[in-house]
């Protein structure tokens, strides 16, 4: 697995990273981080931050953002209720 894509459906700008590695031809495999704990778990210890779009190759950290902007997620995997 290359590239890895993590975001959220309701973020803007990872819509907008997706299309392009898309119109690029590029493959990758996306996690959405609102619906998947493990995957925001993982990128919470990979990046420390909570912003996306992330991009992972070959699971390290390329790019947190896209084009100087990103969505911060709320969610806090390891919070209970």
């Amino acid at each position: 697995m290359a590239l890895e894509l993590f975001g959220t459906r309701s973020c803007q700008f990872t819509a907008e990273l997706r299309e392009d590695l898309e119109w690029r031809g590029v493959e990758f495999v996306e996690y959405d981080v609102e619906a998947d704990v493990q995957a925001l778990s993982r990128m919470l210890a990979l990046t420390q931050q909570r912003t996306v779009p992330v991009l992972l190759e070959d699971g390290e950290v390329k790019q947190i953002g896209w084009q100087g902007r990103g969505c911060v997620v709320g969610f806090d995997p390891d919070r209970r209720a």
